[in-house]
């Protein structure tokens, strides 16, 4: 999709830097065929939970004033509830703002 010059050259995180404790998700592509090798139609494609993370926010702000930092970094693969997140559209492309707190695992 993009490559990592393009994200700091005029691509997605001069366009869209998230707020708070959000982070910037592209999501896996949807399988296109199932398990026993049938072709699946696009509407039957089950929609991927899992990406890689492209920006993320400054963190939340705590009672106390401070700030805490996100837990996972740019480039890292991230499983996240299936709903849990804002679907965007940047320059064509597809992403997902998520709350730190709909991150479900780090995959490493």
């Amino acid at each position: 999709m993009y490559s990592h010059s393009n994200y700091y050259e005029g691509g997605v995180l001069t366009m869209l830097q998230p707020l708070g404790d959000r982070v910037l998700v592209e999501p896996s592509e949807a399988e296109e065929k199932s398990a026993g090798g049938i072709l699946l139609p696009e509407s039957a494609q089950e929609q991927p939970a899992e990406g890689k993370v492209i920006a993320v926010g400054p963190g939340r702000i705590l009672d106390n004033g401070e700030r805490q930092e996100i837990s996972v970094s740019e480039g890292d693969v991230i499983i996240y509830k299936r709903f849990g997140g804002t679907e965007v559209t940047v320059g064509g492309e597809d992403y997902v703002l998520v709350e730190e707190d709909s991150i479900l695992a780090v995959r490493s």
